[in-house]
């Protein structure tokens, strides 16, 4: 058998863009190259698509701050073929790469929410991670959450607010049920993208505009004071849940900057320094969180300890960040799967469950 062909979609349309960039970076460098041949597809921030070449295809690529995408490349679509899928150049029609499977590197909307997901269901690609309904349920926060309360996941309490109520939003009433501190942010972005934590007032109106500048819903949560730990899911039927993790961020909260910019943003004990019952017990959630959230193929789930020994989720990412500091990659190699094993298996789970879902009828004749 000849290589598999591995299209990695990267870039996109959200404000995690250059996060994206950074994750596909590592992937591509770590991919076992005798086993995949690569095929380089970047997205930039209008939702271009590029056919990018693997020795220049961005520029920066060593400053988190300046990294960014080459756009003189090929512009391109992906269009289903009868045997193949195939990426055609805008300009010319030409065949550019038949695509075997996709790694979607995408991060937050546009590509982490089901979009793209559904673009590649209708394309009948296979594609790592979760599906529609999954990307979809993990990237709203909202939805995710009532989903896990109802299966008696423990969660913060929490207040969601839509951008026509934005006038009836008090500071008194929100910190009368919540308390204070708390946090304000978008319910679809990720990576602490528009997140605030308010102490007063002030603080409030301007977290207000914040959240509401990257979405039209809102969460506002109570402050768990609390260790943050998280766990990597792998699998599809039968997930496997890694070792736990421990952020001790250096700044007020584990922001944007603390996770992909400032290496010294943020201190990660890898393992978690806690008691193997603990640990047990939180992967036992991880793995409950997954699959009550219709996700498939990998996840990183994020949770509070508490004092109390409390585990309560904070959230789950179904494309969790791929960057040399990133915590998934992290998880599983302490936890016996090396990066490029990591890679080849979040490939070969797509494929199986490719091959799954095309077993299932169509039509009551197929």
């Amino acid at each position: 058998m000849g290589k598999i062909n591995v299209g990695i979609l990267f870039g996109g349309r959200s404000a995690e863009h250059e996060v994206s960039l950074q994750s596909a970076k590592n992937v591509i460098d770590a991919i076992d190259r005798e086993k995949y041949d690569i095929t380089l597809i970047g997205i930039d921030k209008g939702g271009q698509w590029y056919l990018n070449d693997s020795s220049r295809f961005l520029l920066n690529s060593h400053d988190p701050k300046k990294i960014t995408l080459d756009k003189t490349e090929k512009k391109v679509v992906l269009v289903p073929g009868e045997e193949s899928k195939e990426l055609v150049t805008i300009a010319s029609g030409g065949k550019s790469s038949n695509i075997d499977v996709i790694f979607p590197i995408l991060h937050g909307p546009y590509g982490e929410d089901g979009t793209v997901q559904g673009l590649l269901k209708l394309t009948n690609i296979p594609f790592v991670g979760a599906g529609v309904l999954g990307s979809s349920i993990g990237m709203d926060k909202d939805v995710a959450k009532r989903l896990l309360r109802d299966a008696g996941i423990p969660i913060a309490k929490f207040l969601v607010f839509h951008k026509w109520q934005r006038s009836g939003i008090t500071f008194t009433e929100v910190q009368e049920q919540l308390g204070l501190p708390l946090f304000v942010k978008p319910a679809n972005a990720g990576s602490s993208v528009g997140v605030s934590k308010v102490r007063t007032e002030e603080e409030f109106k301007r977290a207000l505009n914040e959240a509401f500048a990257f979405d039209s819903k809102i969460l506002i949560e109570e402050f768990i004071e609390g260790r943050e730990v998280e766990c990597a899911i792998l699998g599809n039927q039968q997930p496997m849940a890694s070792r736990v993790g421990e952020i001790i961020a250096q700044q007020d909260f584990y922001s944007y900057e603390a996770k992909y910019i400032d290496e010294n943003g943020a201190i990660l004990n890898i393992p978690a320094k806690i008691s193997e019952d603990t640990e047990k017990q939180i992967q036992k959630l991880a793995l409950e969180a997954f699959q009550v959230l219709c996700c498939e193929g990998l996840a990183r789930v994020d949770f509070f300890l508490t004092k109390e020994n409390r585990i309560i989720i904070n959230e789950i990412n179904t494309i969790p960040g791929f960057t040399k500091i990133s915590m998934y990659p992290k998880l599983w190699e302490i936890s016996g799967v090396p990066y490029r094993d990591l890679i080849d298996k979040l490939i070969q789970l797509a494929l199986e469950k490719h091959a799954a879902e095309q077993q299932l009828k169509t039509s009551y004749n197929s």
